[in-house]
């Protein structure tokens, strides 16, 4: 048996390995000493958590998340990611998971990428996982975890200080949950899906509305402004309506199927999806609440 860290021990006792998925559970808990690192060495001073990961470690959301995607507080085009990968790296390693990191430099773009990679076998082993479950993957399987920050934001965001206590007690700052929205919106309406809709965007959707939660429109706005092929040719004001219709359009060039492919394997129930349909989103639609009614473009 591995010698496990209390500190993760306890993240561990939030599940169960033989029901919860053993590869998500170990990429939830390497997300976790990430942003702890990342909250160690200053990074909230300049940047905020945001997108489906946030969700799911700030607000409880039900699926498992696959990235860690940040903005900053204010443009700046000197904003070096790399000074925070030694910090990372160290808070790994202190709780027993030897990783890498590689930098992804994206010529003429504002987004800055980054890659933890480490081997999945010798991780689920640190964390005592069955031999049953370990031998179900591959020797050379790579987990990775893929974080991002946007040097060029969209800035008419709210933030907030949320408290986070594993696995030690830091300070995470975010984007409200009314801002969170407005960037699932944005990308609900301009994300480009090729052939492959992503259909986490829909479930976090489901998720907002089932919660009852505002749109921040405010926000909605910029991110239109700074960043829609959808919205290119519309000048003048754009209103719920006509952010509506431009849902509904986008309901109707869905496909379902392939929308469920995707985030089949990140939901423990699969029930959830069973109503999944364009009327069913149509009517998903329709219960959206908006805390602006008209916004200038």
């Amino acid at each position: 048996m591995a010698n496990i860290h209390p500190h993760i021990e306890a993240m561990l006792n939030r599940y169960d390995l033989k029901k919860d998925d053993p590869f998500e559970v170990l990429r939830e808990i390497l997300q976790e000493i990430v942003l702890y690192a990342l909250s160690d060495a200053g990074f909230f001073k300049y940047a905020v958590f945001y997108g489906g990961t946030a969700l799911r470690i700030l607000y409880n959301l039900p699926r498992y998340s696959e990235d860690l995607d940040f903005s900053l507080i204010e443009p700046n085009d000197e904003f070096d990611l790399s000074r925070y990968e030694k910090n990372i790296l160290s808070h790994l390693n202190n709780y027993g998971f030897e990783a890498i990191i590689e930098t992804k430099i994206k010529e003429h773009s504002a987004v800055q990428s980054a890659f933890v990679k480490g081997n999945t076998v010798k991780h689920l082993i640190a964390i005592n996982t069955p031999e049953d479950i370990v031998n179900k993957y591959p020797s050379t399987k790579q987990l990775k975890i893929k974080f991002e920050v946007d040097t060029n934001p969209p800035v008419d965001f709210k933030e907030e200080e949320k408290l986070h206590l594993v696995p030690m007690p830091f300070q995470i700052r975010t984007m409200s949950i009314s801002s969170l929205y407005a960037g699932k919106m944005h990308a609900v309406l301009c994300r480009g899906w090729q052939s492959r809709p992503k259909g986490r965007d829909w479930y976090d959707l489901v998720w907002y509305v089932k919660n009852g939660y505002e749109l921040d429109m405010t926000h909605l706005q910029a991110r239109l402004k700074q960043s829609c092929k959808a919205f290119e040719d519309n000048i003048g004001d754009i209103s719920e309506k006509k952010v509506l219709e431009l849902l509904n359009k986008r309901i109707e060039e869905l496909d379902i199927k392939m929308a469920k492919d995707d985030v089949s394997r990140f939901i423990y129930d699969q029930r959830e999806l069973e109503l999944w349909s364009k009327e069913f989103f149509k009517a998903i639609a329709s219960m959206i609440k908006f805390n602006v009614f008209t916004i200038k473009y």
